[in-house]
């Protein structure tokens, strides 16, 4: 579908077939981004991964993320950082079992993520509990997500940007001035701890470390502040959304919840917790995630592609300077590939036609992360952070609502797509006493 959006062009892509065709066959083509008055203010003139152009300066900002931070192996020597803060995690919500009080989830999760990029990036916990610290970061975050930045009319029509006519701008510009001051404070206690990790370097040590690439690009201290702010706003908020609407679902279909667990008491016992290898032994849990990635994912459309020259896809013109929108929560939950697509049905990955699909970006049905050369830098760490982590939670409790309490399914429209009303509820440890020591 072509739309002329102001004085921009867009194209959306709602189909596999044609998200196959821009994602692969164009893929070169439209690996750009469209300047965007609202991303401006927030990624310090588009200096991050996200945002950047295609070219030398994005190349080197995904080489050496994905090779310390966000590759099979960096993955890998950071697992006792997840291991620890999963803990961690737990220990807060056993003490509110204890008190009888509800547990708000994206509270917790966000909390827990932010301190687990934050320790592998900067050596440092930024949150000791929740509490106003971590509450104020994560309202920064979904304001970020799933504010009127999504559309902004000055965007569309450049000639009248200068006006901010809804006001965007001057938003985006508080929560920017607000996240430069965290992310500076950071930095400065990240600068001023440099003996303590002589021998261990964290990734923005070896960031500092590998500034310049063969071809003379240099990453800048701006350059270093965006990355920060891709690896915050992307690895927090993000992945808490997924494993929220899992829990939501399993607490509408509580027999979901019950094989879930039943699969992990077999496995794994009631004896310790879960450790991140016992994930492919868990196919249901595995299910489970893939079919909230399906239904649930994180950002509905994908960030915008643009194409500065002409093409033809699947028979249509597409006039240069285009944008390419991909309706990834369509594709999700289209029923020429998904039977009942409304349903959450986690055994469809079990059997079936359905059942080889994965969302690393190799099935058009499913690209939660995106694919082509654009595809999320961290699926990776993605996938393990929301099987883990949920995991984590559906072994260690039992979950019930609130008495009288109705599950709220709507959603926040924005960038991301969480829950309207966050989801809270009641925990009750179910593993021997010993497994939360």
């Amino acid at each position: 579908m072509y739309l002329k959006m102001g004085t921009c062009g867009a194209v959306v892509a709602s189909s596999p077939s044609a998200a196959r065709n821009f994602l692969k066959a164009f893929d070169a083509q439209f690996a750009n981004r469209p300047p965007a008055i609202s991303a401006k203010e927030v990624t310090y003139g588009y200096q991050n991964m996200v945002f950047a152009n295609y070219g030398p300066k994005w190349k080197l900002l995904r080489k050496l993320s994905s090779l310390h931070l966000l590759g099979a192996k960096a993955l890998a020597d950071w697992a006792p950082v997840r291991r620890a803060e999963a803990a961690h995690m737990v220990r807060g919500m056993l003490d509110a079992a204890r008190r009888v009080r509800p547990v708000t989830l994206p509270d917790v999760l966000v909390c827990a993520f932010a301190n687990i990029i934050s320790q592998i990036t900067l050596s440092l916990r930024i949150f000791d509990a929740q509490g106003e610290e971590s509450n104020q970061y994560k309202d920064m975050i979904v304001e970020l997500l799933t504010g009127g930045d999504l559309f902004n009319i000055g965007d569309f029509v450049p000639g009248i940007a200068w006006m901010d006519l809804q006001g965007v701008q001057a938003k985006l510009r508080r929560i920017h001035k607000r996240y430069d001051g965290m992310v500076t404070k950071l930095l400065e206690a990240h600068a001023a701890s440099a003996k303590q990790r002589e021998g261990k370097p964290d990734f923005l040590d070896v960031i500092m470390a590998n500034r310049e690439g063969e071809d003379g690009e240099t990453i800048t201290d701006v350059n270093i502040k965006a990355l920060v702010f891709d690896l915050f706003t992307a690895g927090t908020d993000t992945s808490s959304i997924i494993i929220e609407w899992a829990m939501a679902e399993m607490l509408k279909n509580p027999s979901i919840l019950r094989r879930a667990q039943a699969e992990m008491d077999r496995v794994i016992g009631r004896d310790r917790k879960l450790e991140e290898s016992d994930i492919p032994k868990l196919p249901y849990l595995q299910a489970i995630c893939k079919e909230a990635l399906r239904m649930h994912p994180s950002t509905p459309l994908s960030l915008p592609h643009f194409s500065f020259d002409p093409c033809e896809v699947e028979g249509y013109y597409i006039p240069g300077n285009t944008r390419l929108l991909v309706n990834i929560w369509a594709i999700g939950r289209n029923p020429d590939v998904w039977e009942d697509p409304l349903e959450f049905k986690p055994e469809r990955f079990l059997s079936g036609k359905t059942a080889g699909i994965d969302p690393q970006g190799n099935y058009f049905e499913l690209i939660p992360f995106g694919a082509g050369r654009r595809i999320c830098a961290g699926k990776l760490v993605g996938m393990v952070f929301v099987q883990y982590m949920l995991g984590t939670l559906l072994q260690s409790f039992d979950w019930r609502l609130p008495e009288g309490e109705e599950l709220n399914m709507n959603e926040k429209f924005g960038l991301a797509l969480p829950k309207a009303v966050p989801l809270k509820a009641f925990v009750s440890p179910r593993l021997a006493a010993a497994a939360y020591l």
